[in-house]
């Protein structure tokens, strides 16, 4: 019963909060902002605040479903005070686009209740759970690319997000994790695989998009691959979309400007 409270607790309309990371893409001097992901905290004041710890228990419960919609609806609603139309980034479990059959539907109906057109939209696909349901997962995949919507695959080079998975879900967007990024711009083999990823993401016709990055000379290293879409620290970390608003990332900025000094949600 304790264990039904907590997720019930979890599933309150009110319990969950975002925090939005921008997605910068860096060109010659300068950056833009050219996507938020929206990232999902938990209770605050709580150990379910950890976004790791929170997701893993949701995935112990097997509730992956009911949370990922119940985060969209956060996300998006609390998206409504975002100025201007940035592309959304929304976390979604594999297992959920394969065992859930009227997700796109629902995901499509949320974003119309709140005036977000889905060609804004960016599935970014997690998974920590064994295979999912192939057919379903393709049929939703499907179904999202007919909606104008696209399609991210996280952590690529770890755990599911294999090379089976990069020809299942074809991405749009190639995440590539902080571990290979961290670190590049002394570790030759580190930029070997961002090279091998940067022309993986062009054969498919994606992207890659650099996680992780907190320091100049990895930004450098990341640049010196062709991977201009740069996550990390170095220029934000996730906000609330208060502070978000209050800072000045939807002009244009100079890719060498430290920083934004805001407190991470």
């Amino acid at each position: 019963m304790k264990e039904r409270c907590l997720l019930d607790r979890l599933l309150e309309p009110d319990a969950l909060s975002v925090a939005f990371q921008p997605i910068f893409q860096c060109r010659g001097s300068s950056r833009t902002l050219h996507a938020l992901e929206c990232l999902i905290r938990g209770p605050k004041g709580t150990n379910m605040e950890d976004p790791d710890v929170l997701l893993e228990y949701v995935r112990r419960k097997r509730e992956e479903s009911l949370f990922d919609r119940v985060c969209i609806s956060t996300a998006l609603a609390e998206s409504q005070g975002l100025p201007g139309t940035p592309r959304l980034c929304l976390n979604v479990h594999a297992s959920t686009l394969g065992r859930d059959r009227d997700f796109v539907a629902f995901l499509s109906g949320t974003a119309e209740q709140n005036s977000v057109c889905v060609k804004r939209l960016t599935v970014e696909i997690v998974e920590h759970a064994p295979p999912w349901d192939g057919p379903s997962f393709q049929r939703a995949i499907d179904e999202l690319r007919q909606l104008g919507i696209k399609v991210a695959l996280d952590d690529i080079g770890l755990g599911q997000s294999n090379y089976k998975m990069i020809l299942d879900a074809r991405p749009d967007y190639f995440k590539l994790d902080r571990y290979f990024v961290k670190g590049a711009s002394t570790d030759f083999h580190r930029r070997a695989v961002l090279e091998s990823v940067a022309q993986l993401a062009v054969r498919f016709g994606g992207r890659v998009v650099a996680e992780g990055v907190e320091d100049t000379a990895d930004l450098d290293a990341v640049l010196a691959q062709g991977i201009d879409l740069i996550q990390g620290f170095l220029f934000s970390r996730a906000l609330s979309c208060a502070n978000l608003v209050a800072t000045e990332i939807f002009s244009p900025l100079p890719v060498t400007a430290a920083g934004l000094e805001h407190p991470a949600v």
